[in-house]
């Protein structure tokens, strides 16, 4: 039996209190990073070879089911918000379409030849590199999917929370973050699914700073989308130039964005 499926640590869960529930959530929780950390070695691996495939104008595809497929659509769509890259360079596929973001649908994560034809739809190439996440690791649709991208010629890289996965057999640059028994035996989205999260945070954040969009520690590409985004753009030239909020505050206005508004001060073109 996998790990993840084995029985919790816990028993008799529903005569705790709420404060000993809570507590015994967190005590589980706290093991997650030291289990991502174990899975730094695999993961540097997997992340140089997504930069030198987005270097070269391919781009970073998820597959996943249920919570895994979720994640992957969530971390996908905030790439662009967040480094102004297109929408297009990273794309979350899940099972079942997006219908199956809000609400499940049945039986789609165990079709085997889905996931490409869904890559299909998105004129898959060799240049791009696709990522399985599983956290059981068996996963039907996503076992199909990078065992089809192998036979193409496609990378192929994984996050699953299992050792020795089918999963993992059909990955390239597999990362495999053993999270242990879940708090409520075999509910993957509580440890396994924050695992995933945190590799999902730094297989992209890692990759956009590798492509040079984010300058010291700043997002300095980051789309203008609302006030909030705009107030601390506006701080970051403010910082960065030494010039008070009205003069930086055109300046973002005027340029769009916090690269092009230090870049153009700094050329002496801002006029």
């Amino acid at each position: 039996m996998s790990t993840t499926e084995s029985a919790s640590n816990y028993n008799s869960l529903e005569q705790m209190p709420v404060r000993q529930l809570l507590e015994s959530i967190n005590q589980e929780d706290k093991s997650v990073p030291l289990a991502v950390e174990e899975a730094i070695p695999q993961l540097e691996k997997l992340v140089n070879a997504t930069v030198e495939r987005l270097q070269q104008g391919g781009r970073l595809f998820y597959i996943g089911a249920g919570t895994s497929g979720r994640l992957g659509v969530v971390d996908a769509s905030e790439c662009p918000p967040t480094y102004g890259v297109p929408h297009g360079m990273v794309i979350g596929l899940i099972a079942g379409g997006d219908t199956a973001i809000r609400k499940a649908v049945e039986f789609a994560e165990d079709d085997e030849e889905q996931a490409w034809k869904d890559l299909l739809e998105h004129n898959i190439t060799d240049k791009d590199i696709v990522v399985g996440i599983a956290a059981s690791g068996r996963t039907p649709y996503v076992i199909g999917g990078l065992k089809t991208c192998r036979e193409h010629g496609i990378a192929t890289g994984c996050i699953v929370c299992n050792a020795d996965s089918a999963v993992a057999a059909q990955a390239d640059y597999p990362v495999e973050v053993i999270t242990g028994p879940e708090f409520v035996t075999g509910s993957t989205r509580m440890k396994a699914g924050t695992a995933q999260k945190l590799v999902l945070n730094m297989l992209t954040t890692s990759t956009m700073i590798r492509l040079g969009r984010v300058k010291g520690n700043k997002m300095v590409d980051m789309q203008l989308s609302n006030l909030k985004l705009v107030d601390r753009g506006t701080r970051m030239i403010m910082e960065e130039l030494q010039l008070g909020r009205p003069e930086a505050a055109a300046m973002l206005q005027k340029f769009g964005s916090v690269r092009a508004a230090i870049e153009a001060y700094r050329n002496g073109t801002q006029e």
